[in-house]
């Protein structure tokens, strides 16, 4: 009998700024997204509720059903809480150097 084909994936989310969260998995050919959600055991790790979670392969938005292939890269992602815009502004505001006076 033949063995089923695996495929080595890794499921990352980041609770929080600087902390990571990954875990590497072996999942069997024809499994999803949702399947590798599930077998990481980051959501309820977390407490994360899997309906309306943003999540994706390498950077993209992916639905639920979304096939795996090898060495997949999956991503949680959580909201945002500073707008980006408004994070820059205030990060120049705090590095901005005084203007120097002839």
């Amino acid at each position: 009998m033949a063995r089923a084909e695996t495929l080595p994936v890794e499921v990352v989310y980041c609770p929080q700024p600087g902390q990571v969260d990954q875990v590497r998995l072996q999942m069997t050919a024809g499994a999803t997204l949702a399947d590798a959600l599930q077998a990481s055991g980051l959501l309820q790790r977390h407490a994360l509720v899997a309906e309306g979670l943003r999540m994706g392969i390498w950077g993209k938005l992916r639905e639920p059903a979304t096939p795996l292939r090898a060495h997949d890269r999956i991503e949680i992602y959580r909201p945002l809480t500073v707008d980006p815009k408004e994070a820059r502004r205030l990060r120049y505001k705090r590095n901005k150097a005084p203007a120097a006076t002839p």
